[in-house]
């Protein structure tokens, strides 16, 4: 199923921005090898969002899309946890971590309502 609304291809470049800000963030605090186990739950986590968000460009029906979606979200949610923990521990300042928290929960928003609209959709289309 290909994302046929403004929102999702906002939604794919936005998702694949942030992923490139975790993988940059991650390279410029990996030299911290007891960390190491936190920067792979967040590179992890980071950089799912935006694939699961280009996965979902080809689902296979309107609940696959949706189901795509609700990965994303959920990484995204976890994402945030770990930009919480790394504020928290002094990993990351107040400053990076804001300008990275306000990406990833403007993402869960567009998540959100995409896949609010894709079900408000697929129940007009079974009617």
């Amino acid at each position: 199923m290909e994302m046929i609304y403004d929102k999702e291809s906002v939604l794919k470049e936005k998702g694949y921005a942030f992923a490139i800000r975790i993988v940059k963030m991650v390279k410029l605090l990996s030299k911290d090898r007891c960390l190491f186990s936190i920067y792979d739950q967040v590179l992890r986590s980071g950089t799912s969002i935006s694939a699961n968000i280009h996965e979902a460009e080809f689902a296979q029906s309107t609940s696959d899309f949706i189901s795509k979606l609700s990965i994303s979200l959920k990484e995204a949610n976890e994402t945030k946890q770990w930009l919480d923990l790394l504020k928290d521990t002094e990993c990351i300042t107040i400053g990076q971590h804001e300008s990275m928290i306000d990406d990833c929960k403007e993402l869960i928003a567009l998540l959100v309502a995409s896949i609010k609209t894709m079900k408000r959709n697929a129940s007009i289309v079974m009617k």
